[in-house]
């Protein structure tokens, strides 16, 4: 794939541009400490991941915040621990503390050299508002879950990007898809016909930590550890081809 051929990109934000995990494990972790689970890290990823994917497809129109509210609330009841208000809001209040990868900022500068970058989040507007402070990027244009009514991996989410490039005069076979979740993000988007690159945040663990196995084979057409390896491949390419 020549990353050349591309006039815009379209990421998701969490997971991918911001460490999702890591902002969710630190509130999960001490409550299931406070607790007397016994259980890691990973572990409640995991388990927690079904049951955000299972609100979100339920409650498509509920904001984020609920979301992550109601999936700690499930989660409780599945590990037979109690989840009090407190700890559902703060859980739900913990997004603009999820922190960026290393490597996002800089490397989403050099991206917007060459290329209109596009948001499509499974967030609401105010989360995402706070979470691109950390990212320091003006997107060209900013989709989330709130605006189109349902969260990824629904096909309305890929619609709605589409309609947005169509009127940003960017042709489908322009439009390039950036995502860490094959399960949100790389399954929904090659059902739309869009090429799509898989930066595996997760290549040095095992396991599908808070994002749930993806339930159809999917190739992304290209693979990257990182978003800084994304950016080096694509500004070689530019160069290149220059």
């Amino acid at each position: 794939m020549d990353l050349a051929d591309f006039d815009a990109l379209s990421f998701d934000c969490y997971g991918t541009l911001i460490d999702w995990e890591t902002g969710i494990a630190a509130v999960l972790g001490p409550w299931a400490r406070s607790r007397g689970l016994d259980v890691g890290d990973e572990a409640l990823l995991t388990a927690y991941s079904g049951h955000e994917a299972r609100a979100e497809a339920e409650h498509p129109a509920d904001p984020y915040p609920l979301i992550l509210a109601r999936s700690l609330r499930d989660l409780g009841r599945e590990l037979g621990a109690r989840v009090t208000d407190q700890d559902a809001q703060r859980l739900a209040g913990s997004v603009p503390d999820w922190p960026p990868f290393p490597d996002s900022r800089g490397a989403l500068a050099a991206l917007a050299e060459r290329y209109r970058l596009i948001i499509l989040s499974n967030v609401d507007n105010e989360s995402f508002a706070a979470s691109n402070r950390w990212l320091g990027v003006r997107f060209t244009s900013v989709l989330t879950a709130q605006d189109i009514g349902s969260y990824k991996p629904s096909p309305r989410n890929f619609v709605a990007l589409l309609a947005e490039a169509g009127r940003l005069e960017i042709p489908p076979a322009r439009l390039l898809h950036v995502a860490q979740s094959l399960f949100h993000d790389h399954v929904p988007a090659r059902g739309a016909g869009l090429a799509t690159v898989w930066i595996n945040r997760r290549h040095d663990r095992p396991g599908w930590g808070a994002t749930p196995a993806p339930g159809a084979g999917v190739i992304p057409a290209a693979e990257f550890p990182s978003l800084r390896a994304f950016a080096d491949a694509a500004a070689a390419n530019w160069d290149r081809d220059c």
